[in-house]
């Protein structure tokens, strides 16, 4: 079954089940929402994932590609992709329309974000630019089980107000389920009013306890050094921060190498880590 990667035959992982795009959304001016539904019933009612875990996507003629899912696990009826607009696969799938054949393998990735261990603690969410994307799938989980967890706060970096990604999401965040949200950005327009510049220059005025938080930080690997610095400055501990380092995959099950650091593969040892685990780790982050 396709919830059970691990337990496949090694010939089968590699094969895609038919899946079709039932719903197009236009996020940003690169980025677009996909909901995707298995063409096989059992197999949807089957697919189960957790949140930090991703897909392969295949164009049929073209290629694959990994992509984070973003929607709650809880959702059994479909689930969310957020793809930017950048290489071919990516491309062909934003010129697609609803009710186009795609292909799925998966879901992949041993490590997700620890949903779990969070339980009756803070969390704080930090994300970058697309990096929203696969915390989304943490947040709408949260969401839905808001009375497991403590104080929650989202704090989201974006490089224009144009580009922030699950705006009509992040509206209700902070206004039904009390997660607020801090958005600044690097070049306002003239009708923006909110925090200019990187979104380090928020972490210091995070006021959770240190032993009673939780951390997760996913974006561009240029911002991964100084949000761990800011976090540090602090004193989270390394074993409470996790990161996704998922823009280093390719195959999905650890064959191609192309996500191979130091004794990990990304793919199938992540793509989430706890800073403690990779901090040995060269080129890491």
């Amino acid at each position: 079954m396709v919830m059970d990667v691990m337990n496949k035959k090694e010939s089968d992982i590699y094969v895609p089940e038919i899946a079709v795009i039932s719903r197009i959304q236009k996020t940003s001016p690169t980025e677009k929402i996909f909901d995707i539904i298995f063409e096989n019933k059992k197999i949807q009612d089957n697919f189960y994932f957790k949140p930090g875990q991703f897909v392969e996507l295949t164009v049929f003629g073209l290629g694959e590609a990994p992509f984070s899912i973003t929607s709650s696990p809880d959702n059994r009826d479909f689930f969310q992709l957020c793809i930017r607009d950048v290489g071919n696969v990516s491309g062909s799938l934003h010129r697609m329309k609803a009710g186009s054949k795609v292909g799925i393998r998966g879901p992949f990735g041993k490590g997700y974000f620890p949903y779990d261990k969070m339980i009756g603690h803070n969390v704080l969410l930090i994300a970058g630019g697309l990096g929203i994307a696969p915390l989304m799938s943490l947040i709408k989980y949260i969401i839905n089980h808001r009375e497991d967890y403590k104080k929650m706060m989202i704090i989201y970096g974006a490089v224009n107000p144009e580009s922030i990604l699950f705006k009509n999401d992040i509206k209700h965040f902070d206004s039904r389920n009390n997660i607020p949200t801090c958005i600044t950005v690097d070049n306002p327009d003239d009708k923006w009013t909110g925090e200019i510049g990187v979104c380090t220059k928020l972490i210091p005025r995070v006021d959770f306890p240190v032993e009673d938080t939780y951390v997760v930080v996913c974006g561009p690997p240029i911002m991964y050094k100084y949000v761990i610095m800011e976090l540090e400055l602090k004193k989270y501990p390394a074993d409470r921060i996790f990161l996704s380092l998922e823009r280093r995959m390719e195959c999905g099950v650890g064959k191609c190498n192309h996500c191979h650091i130091g004794d990990k593969l990304v793919c199938v040892d992540g793509p989430v880590f706890s800073l403690w685990e990779i901090k040995n780790l060269k080129e890491a982050i």
